[in-house]
């Protein structure tokens, strides 16, 4: 067991997981964004064809899980495990998606990091032999996201300079063993973060709430790989957004690394700024969104080799920012590299 940790906190796979297939799904935003034709699936309005916001969410993953089951051509039932989350109380659009599944599920929640939780911990699972088949997924919904934190959408509050808005999205991924040699992407590396806090207590400014703990995560990583910023094709973050993005660079210039190169943040590719989304996208769909419709199929045609993702969640509640307390950030890492044998 020993052999597959690396200095602090880093986890090397002795048998790298294989990303067999993935999909993103999301909104009319979404699709008007950047990358809008990089998604499997894009829906023209909030409801998704449901009757509630919070069941849209819920349709927005059982479509994404299902379609990267049908690229694998398996059925959802086939896979061993399913690691799940999303920004709703006790996580319900997770839990509530897989109810006709009828697979094991592990519910997760990291706010804006729980992709990259979902997948460090699918990962763990198959690399360890306790499942053959694993499903990582996440997603957050613009209007769930508002109901629960912030005021009704009818309410018509003016949002700050530095807000982000929350994506109606969804991202799958598939994982295998490291013998799937039909799975185009390995994940070779994860970092589990560790809780910072510098006492930020504005709920309208996650970014500058999570950009400590993305620097702690990477920072970390890079010191237990013993790698730099220039031995990735990129280094992604989600979702610090604008503000968030050049604190991180901030951060890391005191330390007399330059990142600003590799860079970028899952937040910043998904919208444009003449969107209205004033500091960025954020999210557990964004992060999730942005590595299915567009980071895993570079790394497929190999157009990236390797890349970390290193998505940030604000671990704060509608109570505790009612009661004054800070917001805790969080950051989970892991390492993808494009096809090769496990």
């Amino acid at each position: 067991m020993n052999n597959k940790r690396m200095g602090q906190a880093t986890i090397r796979f002795e048998r790298p997981p294989r990303v067999r297939a993935w999909a993103a799904v999301g909104g009319k935003k979404e699709q008007d964004g950047p990358l809008g034709s990089e998604f499997d699936k894009l829906f023209p309005d909030t409801m998704c064809g449901e009757q509630t916001w919070e069941k849209a969410e819920m349709h927005l993953q059982k479509v994404a899980l299902g379609m990267a089951a049908n690229k694998c051509k398996l059925p959802v039932e086939a896979l061993d495990m399913l690691v799940a989350g999303d920004l709703l109380a006790q996580c319900v659009a997770s839990s509530y998606a897989a109810r006709s599944a009828s697979v094991p599920y592990l519910g997760v929640y990291g706010a804006c990091s729980t992709m990259a939780e979902s997948l460090a911990l699918a990962a763990c699972m198959v690399d360890g032999g306790f499942a053959q088949r694993a499903g990582a997924i996440a997603s957050s919904h613009f209007c769930t996201a508002e109901r629960q934190y912030r005021f009704p959408l009818a309410y018509g509050g003016q949002r700050t300079p530095t807000a982000q808005w929350t994506a109606t999205a969804a991202g799958a991924c598939i994982l295998t063993p490291s013998a799937d040699d039909q799975a185009p992407v390995r994940i070779t590396h994860a970092c589990f973060g560790k809780i910072c806090d510098l006492g930020i207590t504005d709920a309208n400014n996650m970014g500058a709430a999570m950009a400590p703990a993305a620097y702690d995560t990477i920072r970390t990583l890079l010191s237990d790989t013993g790698t730099h910023p220039g031995d990735y094709d990129g280094i992604f973050t989600g979702d610090l957004g604008l503000v968030g993005s050049r604190l991180l660079c901030e951060l890391f210039d005191r330390d007399n690394i330059d990142i600003s190169k590799v860079h970028e943040d899952c937040g910043k590719l998904l919208f444009d700024q003449s969107q209205d989304v004033h500091a960025g996208g954020s999210g557990c769909g964004c992060a999730a969104s942005v590595l299915c419709a567009h980071l895993l199929p570079k790394l497929a045609d190999r157009s990236y080799k390797r890349i970390i993702l290193a998505a940030t969640g604000a671990l704060m509640s509608p109570t505790s920012v009612q009661q004054g307390e800070s917001i805790p950030g969080i950051c989970h890492a892991v390492i993808l590299e494009a096809g090769g044998k496990g």
